[in-house]
Formats: C-alpha cells, sequence, structure tokens
C-alpha cells in the first residue's frame, strides 16, 4: 500500500457551485452541508451552489463554505473508497478541514470557528491598508531581503512560502505596491492578489488575539493522525499544541513547501487533495513532480480515484 497524504485547500480556491454534486449524490455529504447550515443559522449550502460571488468571496463566508465543502468530500472518500491517509495538511484555513480529518475537531465546532476566524481577519485592518502579492521566479532569501529593504517602517513580510518560485508576501498597500514595482523592475514577476486582507503577516495580531479567546470555548480530541502544521512545518500529534499553533497560524507565513517535504520525507508518496480546487495539486508538481497527485472535489474527481 502506498504512504498517503490528505491535503485540504484555503481561501482562493472556493467558486459557485462547489460541492453541488455531491451533496446530490451522497447522503454523508448531505448531512454536512446540513450541519453546516444548522450551525451558522443561514444556508451555507446557498451559498456555495448559488452564490452569489461577491458573497462568496467575503472572508468570513469564504472560510466556512471552503471548509464545509472539503469536509463533504472528505466524508464522501471515506465512505465510498476507504481511504485511511497516513498525515493530513491544510493550506491555512485548509489546516482547519485537517483536523476535522484527524478526529481532533468536530465539523459543528470548525466550522463556527472559521466563520469567526474569517470575521477577526477582515476586520484586524481597514480595508484597503492592506494587501498581498504573489512573487514569482524569486528565491526566499532574495524575497526576505527585499521586504527588509523596502518596508520603511511599515510591514511587510513573506506570507506565504507555496513552492519553488512562488512566494506570496503581505503588510501595509504602499509597502506591497512598492515591492512590486522594485521587483518588476529587476525583470522578475509580482502579482497583487484579489484578497481584502494582509493575511498572515503582523498585521493579523488582532485577529490572533480574538481568535485565542474563541477557541477557548472549543474542545480538542486526540489526533488520530498527524498533521503537519503551516507554523511549523512538523507532524503534530499532541492536542495540547492544537489551539497555540492555530492561534499563531493567523499573523506567521504558511510553510507550505516545507509541509510537503516534511511528509515526502516521511515517506508519502501520494497525495490527494480533499475539496474544491487544484491548486494544491499545482504547488506539489513543483514542489516534487514524484510525488503522485490527484483531487477530488466533484463525481468525476470521485471516479478517477482508484
Amino acid at each position: 500500500m502506498k504512504s498517503i497524504a490528505f491535503t485540504f485547500p484555503g481561501q482562493g480556491s472556493q467558486y459557485v457551485g462547489m460541492g453541488r454534486e455531491l451533496f446530490e449524490n451522497f447522503s454523508v455529504a448531505r448531512q454536512i452541508f446540513e450541519e453546516a447550515n444548522d450551525a451558522l443559522h443561514f444556508s451555507v449550502s446557498d451559498l456555495c451552489f448559488k452564490g452569489p460571488e461577491e458573497a462568496l468571496r467575503l472572508t468570513e463566508n469564504t472560510q466556512p463554505a471552503v471548509l464545509t465543502t472539503s469536509v463533504a468530500a472528505l466524508r464522501v472518500l471515506q465512505a465510498e473508497k476507504g481511504y485511511a491517509p497516513q498525515f493530513a495538511a491544510g493550506h491555512s484555513l485548509g489546516e482547519y478541514s485537517a483536523l476535522v480529518a484527524s478526529e481532533a475537531l468536530a465539523f459543528s465546532q470548525a466550522v463556527k470557528i472559521v466563520r469567526l476566524r474569517g470575521k477577526f481577519m477582515q476586520e484586524a485592518v481597514p480595508v484597503g491598508e492592506g494587501a498581498m502579492a504573489a512573487v514569482l521566479g524569486m528565491e526566499r532569501e532574495q524575497v526576505e531581503k527585499l521586504c527588509e529593504e523596502i518596508s520603511s517602517g511599515e510591514v511587510l513580510t513573506p506570507a506565504n512560502f507555496n513552492s519553488p518560485g512562488q512566494i506570496v508576501i503581505a503588510g501595509h498597500s504602499k509597502a506591497v505596491e512598492r515591492a512590486i514595482e522594485r521587483i518588476k523592475r529587476d525583470g522578475k514577476k509580482a502579482v497583487l492578489l484579489p484578497v481584502s486582507a494582509p493575511f498572515h503577516s503582523p498585521l493579523m495580531k488582532p485577529a490572533a488575539e480574538r481568535l485565542e479567546k474563541a477557541l477557548e470555548e472549543i474542545s480538542v480530541n486526540d489526533l488520530k493522525i498527524p498533521v503537519v502544521t503551516n507554523v511549523e512545518a512538523e507532524a503534530n500529534t499532541s492536542k495540547d499544541r492544537v489551539k497555540e499553533l492555530l492561534v499563531a497560524q493567523v499573523s506567521s507565513p504558511v510553510r507550505w513547501e516545507e509541509s510537503m517535504r516534511k511528509m515526502i520525507e516521511k515517506g508519502v508518496e501520494q497525495i490527494v487533495e480533499v475539496g474544491p480546487g487544484k491548486v494544491l495539486s499545482g504547488l506539489m508538481k513543483r514542489i516534487d513532480s514524484r510525488v503522485e497527485t490527484k483531487n477530488i472535489e466533484d463525481l468525476k474527481t470521485l471516479k478517477s480515484i482508484a
């Protein structure tokens, strides 16, 4: 048997219509959407299936919507294919899906928390004051040095180490704009991202503090499978560390490339991306193309899984 890991997408993977086929064809998926609707007192299923896109793009809506679709896909995968992964990991918000997969968090609690997390992150920085940009074709050390040189007393920092040649920076809008100009002047590529806040930067500290309080209400169970965390890029098996790592994650960079390399080092040969889109599968091809990647988000992708 191949050693398998499940990965779960974060914000940016959402699209109108996600999860609908699973909802219509599998009672286990329907159950998850209904549980989300009950927990949040609004129709998450309508938001996922019908949009509108502007509503789905709002951070406090996106986060529960992506989590719900991912966990619905997970339940279908478990029921139909009996897959048992050796590790789980999730990109930013996706870490909550990974914790549900490891049974550390109950889904109904996770969906409430990510709704609050989205709200806290959105409210941490006034709209227009923070930004994020994807930097392509530069090494980690180059990006870190650039952020130091350009910041001029403002916040500017790497936010996602996604794959070789793809690093996201975040901080004050003007600092991000200066960085984009410099990168383009140096003949490299940088793209401003369509997000409304500088996620995974020190500007998110107020959100982290509010999240810490909200997490006090949540109970964490023993992890059935290790979750490779964004903050440390190490496999966590301790339930006592789950909350502190989730709090730290809000204002710390997502160490995705290192997380994937850690799983490969531990013998993972196949990665199944569970939830909307194929962003993480694309990153994996750049990190190590020898690792077999699959994704599950609808009937077609489910059929392609042995």
